[in-house]
């Protein structure tokens, strides 16, 4: 990574530090009461699988953080030119990666930044100026659920594991239907998600044929999961195993 750089890891210290010092009060307390020892090792296993987690995930070990944005933008089937749209840019990972690769677009990089996150614009903004692309992009505070543009405003649209987290919207669906309300017709979008996750969107088929209803025109699902470079131990229904890329042309 390039020194100054901060996008952060996805996993936080706190799940792995929280149950890791619980295991360990506990494993103290086995010493008087053996029974104890049983909550004991449950708690370190759980610290210590979502430590090798974040190791996978992030710079220092496996990358796959990076990895998983860059599988955004390899199923965007964009021609580079015009205006494109990052719902939820977070550290901007994403919102560079797009700059980077189309340096004729004009890249918009949208967040609310909440203080439950690490991230800021203040970040996003750094980085795109260590990564020389902040002559073609800017940031802005606003919500994946009211996105302050105007019908049909971009020619691409992407989002990277965002719209599950949107709190003022109950049915996710309406905050994918947001984000290609401000897409051109003919334009070009890709969304990855927990869409594999029941609750939140439903049967994956139905998911497609709401958004087709929407009027898009071509419309595909992909299981991230799937991908060669995700390993088995991450592939759990809480981690990665319901992740999925919703992809295609409004």
């Amino acid at each position: 990574m390039i020194m100054g750089l901060e996008y952060g890891n996805w996993i936080s210290k706190k799940i792995i530090y929280t149950p890791g010092v619980a295991g360990l009060v506990f494993l103290g307390l086995g010493l008087f009461l053996p029974v104890l020892l049983i909550p004991a090792g449950l708690l370190l296993s759980f610290a210590a699988y979502f430590a090798y987690a974040r190791y996978l995930v992030g710079t220092r070990g496996g990358n796959l953080q990076d990895r998983i944005v860059e599988l955004v933008l390899a199923h965007l089937d964009w021609n580079g030119k015009g205006r494109a749209l990052d719902v939820g840019c977070g550290s901007a990972a994403l919102t560079i990666k797009l700059a980077q690769k189309y340096p004729r677009a004009r890249i918009v990089g949208i967040d609310s930044w909440g203080a439950g996150w690490e991230y800021s614009k203040d970040m996003c903004e750094k980085n795109a100026r260590i990564e020389k692309v902040s002559d073609h992009v800017i940031f802005q505070k606003a919500s994946a659920s009211s996105l302050p543009f105007a019908d049909e405003y971009f020619d691409a649209v992407v989002s990277n594991l965002v719209f599950h987290e949107v709190r003022d919207v109950k049915d996710k669906r309406e905050v994918v239907r947001e984000a290609l309300r401000v897409l051109k017709k003919g334009g070009r979008f890709a969304f990855q998600d927990l869409f594999l996750l029941k609750r939140t969107y439903g049967n994956t088929d139905d998911l497609l044929a709401v958004i087709r209803g929407w009027g898009i025109e071509k419309v595909e699902f992909i299981e991230t999961r799937n991908a060669p470079f995700i390993p088995h131990v991450l592939k759990l229904p809480f981690m990665m195993g319901t992740m999925g890329l919703v992809t295609g042309e409004k």
